[in-house]
């Protein structure tokens, strides 16, 4: 997966928060109670902190060449849709069961978070070696 694939899943996924935030703010405020439009916001923001994390991991792709950040992209996508698509699918449905695999998103983006850290981890040790070398 290059980092053009990182980038434009970021931009969807970036895109789509705004469209749901705004479906959140200027609709279901009239139709849902505080309760189920603040699960909704949530998902929406989780949504847009990710997507950007999502576009800076395709931007650093280009010169920080690693598996993880591969590894990182697929977490935190799927992180996305598991966290925020339950939590959207919780506040317009009613549903709380659906609330049983938000936290297997949540965790798929700890595991990406995690996956970052370790890929940096691995490329400062590279880069002290190289400095030690030269």
């Amino acid at each position: 997966m290059s980092c053009k694939y990182s980038i434009m899943i970021g931009t969807i996924l970036g895109m789509t928060s705004v469209i749901m935030g705004a479906f959140g703010a200027h609709y279901l405020e009239s139709v849902l109670d505080s309760y189920a439009i603040n699960i909704f916001e949530t998902g929406a923001r989780f949504q847009m902190y990710h997507s950007l994390l999502l576009i800076l991991i395709g931007l650093v792709q280009h010169s920080w060449h690693s598996r993880l950040l591969i590894l990182a992209t697929i977490f935190i996508s799927v992180g996305i849709l598991i966290f925020s698509g339950s939590l959207y699918i919780i506040a317009l449905s009613g549903i709380s069961i659906i609330g049983a695999i938000t936290p297997v998103g949540g965790v798929s983006l700890i595991i990406g978070w995690a996956l970052l850290v370790l890929s940096s981890a691995l490329v400062i040790k590279r880069k002290s070696i190289e400095i030690r070398d030269s």
